[in-house]
């Protein structure tokens, strides 16, 4: 009677440890189709997006406040 109950025992660990494995391989595996199709579509409009602000212009910054963006940043440093 023992060994079958360590027979049974035997048969639910690698039933539930393949269980496990397939699930944790199949997400694996629709995670990275996921992330190949996301970067496929993504890619394009971050393109599109980044070339519509370069031509705008709107990355210019007045000197006053890049003189101030410095102050704080030194001061946050701890320069005097």
């Amino acid at each position: 009677m023992d060994s079958s109950l360590i027979a049974q025992g035997l048969d639910l660990l690698l039933y539930g440890m393949g269980t496990v494995f397939t699930f944790l391989t199949l997400l694996v595996g629709v995670t990275m189709l996921m992330s190949a199709l996301v970067n496929r579509f993504a890619a394009e409009e971050i393109e599109v997006i980044a070339g519509a602000s370069a031509q705008t212009g709107s990355a210019v910054v007045e000197p006053r406040i890049a003189k101030a963006i410095q102050a704080a940043i030194d001061q946050h440093r701890g320069r005097k």
